[in-house]
């Protein structure tokens, strides 16, 4: 049975998350420790015991999910070896790219904690230079959403950053675009939800954050996976490194691909999902895609 292996993005972060994995599994510990000398500073402690306002933080949360992922990822290799077997195709959102990357041995762990580092700083900075959110836009189809991100964009910054899956459809921009979105919902009776980030992420305001991460990729070795791994930016499958490479620049400013991601995986014939790692998004977003999807979550 083909089986694809999906990681977590930004927001599925817990207190917590980390306790029972590094309690159980000596190499998910190990990942934590290998992580922190890298950061400079204790992660698993702050996993464990906050402050939860630090790990919310783009520049906290991304590392400690990054982690955390890989982390559970061990465990599973512990417990269930031959979960391993059959996987073909591997994918994460937005962040989870990197783990996804990470086990498809393409990207080396610590190269990999540096690279997101970078990433979580940058794209931190770029949010607190320009006030931006993100609202998810739900019931309503990709194409039904874009005219009224016309509509309330106004002089500001209002892009399509997630298609998630059929009528979940996330908006990014200025905060003053965002909040015009939210009260557009309310005169057109659509229902709008604010997500938890600090800015508008997947948006051109989260440039220059593109290119501190292309200088921290340039810095690192990227090979061909050894499965192909699917990009957010285009929802398809990737063997060549130096496109990967690429493609992972570009998706900090591009709309997520999430739902095109699962609809390929199914044509391609993957019949068993694993969400590995905090939380259970993923599993929610396939459910919409298809609703008897073979679907495991291992949780950080």
């Amino acid at each position: 049975m083909k089986t694809a292996f999906l990681f977590p993005g930004q927001g599925a972060q817990h207190l917590g998350m980390g306790r029972a994995i590094t309690t159980s599994s000596p190499a998910a510990k190990v990942l934590f420790d290998r992580a922190s000398a890298i950061l400079g500073y204790d992660l698993l402690d702050l996993c464990l015991n906050g402050p939860i306002e630090k790990l919310n933080t783009t520049a906290v949360s991304q590392p400690a999910i990054f982690v955390a992922s890989l982390a559970t990822l061990e465990t599973l290799r512990s417990t269930t070896p031959e979960a391993f077997d059959a996987v073909t195709d591997t994918a994460g959102l937005s962040l989870g790219e990197y783990t996804a990357l990470v086990f498809a041995e393409a990207l080396s762990f610590d190269d990999a904690v540096h690279v997101v580092k970078a990433r979580g700083e940058a794209m931190q900075a770029a949010a607190e230079a320009t006030a931006g959110g993100m609202v998810a836009v739900l019931g309503l189809e990709a194409a039904e959403v874009e005219p009224l991100v016309a509509e309330a964009r106004g002089t500001g910054t209002l892009e399509i950053a997630n298609l998630l899956c059929p009528g979940n459809t996330v908006v990014s921009g200025s905060t003053a675009s965002v909040d015009a979105m939210c009260a557009l919902a309310e005169t057109k009776q659509f229902r709008t939800a604010r997500l938890a980030v600090a800015g508008a992420f997947h948006t051109n305001l989260m440039k220059p954050a593109d290119d501190v991460l292309a200088a921290a990729l340039a810095k690192v070795k990227i090979v061909s996976p050894r499965i192909p791994v699917w990009s957010n930016v285009d929802g398809l499958p990737h063997t060549d490194a130096e496109e990967i490479r690429s493609l992972l620049v570009r998706q900090v400013l591009s709309p997520v691909q999430w739902e095109a991601t699962q609809r390929g995986l199914l044509a391609s014939g993957v019949e068993k999902f694993y969400e590995i790692g905090p939380g259970k998004v993923l599993a929610g977003l396939m459910k919409r895609v298809h609703r008897k999807a073979d679907f495991t979550n291992v949780l950080a």
